[in-house]
């Protein structure tokens, strides 16, 4: 299988969404080991940019995300992935990141 394609700092980014219904909830990203520990724990692992660090998604919240399902595009520098959401995936308490709409 051909490699993914991480950007310069070790990133790739990953769209979350919902597997029941389809709704997009949230844009991140992984770097290598997040999406190591995604894959082998069945719950969502992001990089923060901000805090350069890993953040388990939920971990403080309990809005954990299943991993249902995992796509990469047709470059290989984008993932999707596909989950069963537990309450918000906002960290502002809204189902959606995308809620402010801009046209």
């Amino acid at each position: 299988m051909e490699a993914l394609k991480y950007d310069a700092d070790g990133l790739i980014p990953a769209i979350v969404q919902d597997y029941a219904d389809g709704a997009v909830l949230m844009q991140a990203y992984m770097n290598a080991e997040a999406l190591n520990k995604t894959l082998s724990s069945g719950e969502t692992w992001f990089y923060s940019r901000s805090r350069a660090c890993l953040w388990h998604k939920g971990e403080t919240s309990g809005h954990i995300q299943k991993v249902k399902e995992i796509y990469v595009d047709c470059d290989r520098d984008c993932l999707l992935v596909k989950v069963e959401q537990t309450g918000a995936a906002c960290h502002t308490g809204a189902r959606s990141c995308f809620f402010a709409r801009l046209k």
